[in-house]
C-alpha cells in the first residue's frame, strides 16, 4: 500500500500510527501478548516476585525487561541485578500521560499469549490454607465426641 501525500502530513501532526496505543501504554510500550511477567508498582516497591521473575528470565532467555520510570529507581536495584545476573537487557520507560499500576515488565519480541502474567496473590493462598486447617480441625473435633 502506497503512502500518499495526507499520510505523511497525518504523521507529522499525530506521530506514526501505532496498533493497540492504550495497551502499549499500560504495559510499558509493549503489547499484553508479550508479556512474561508483569508487576504492579506495590508489588515492586516490597520485592515481591523476585523468584517468579528469576523462574521466567531462565525460561525466557530471550527476553527483555522494561522498567516504569514512574517509580523510584532505588526500588529497581534488586530486579537489576537479577536481569544483570541472567543477561537479560532492560530498559527505563515513561509514559508521559498515561496513569497505569504496573511497574515492571518482562518481555519478548514476538507474541506468546501466556494467560497469567501477574503475580498470584499470596494472601488468597494463605486464605485457603486457613481455611482448610479450621475445617480439619473441626472435624477431628466432631469426632472426638
Amino acid at each position: 500500500m502506497k503512502k500518499d501525500i495526507e499520510d505523511y502530513l497525518n504523521e507529522g501532526i499525530y506521530g506514526i500510527k501505532e496498533t493497540k496505543a492504550s495497551e502499549r501504554k499500560e504495559y510499558l510500550g509493549t503489547l499484553r501478548e508479550r508479556a512474561i511477567l508483569a508487576m504492579t508498582e506495590g508489588e515492586v516497591v516490597q520485592q515481591k516476585g523476585l523468584k517468579q521473575l528469576e523462574y521466567a528470565m531462565k525460561n525466557y532467555p530471550g527476553s527483555s525487561l522494561r522498567l516504569s520510570g514512574e517509580v523510584n529507581i532505588r526500588f529497581f536495584k534488586p530486579y537489576k541485578s537479577l536481569a544483570a545476573t541472567h543477561h537479560v537487557p532492560y530498559t527505563s520507560v515513561t509514559n508521559q500521560g498515561a496513569d497505569v499500576d504496573i511497574a515492571l515488565v518482562l518481555h519478548v519480541d514476538h507474541a506468546i499469549d501466556k494467560q497469567d502474567i501477574f503475580l498470584e496473590k499470596e494472601e488468597a493462598v494463605e486464605t485457603t490454607e486457613k481455611t482448610e486447617h479450621s475445617f480439619s480441625s473441626l472435624i477431628k473435633n466432631i469426632f472426638k465426641r
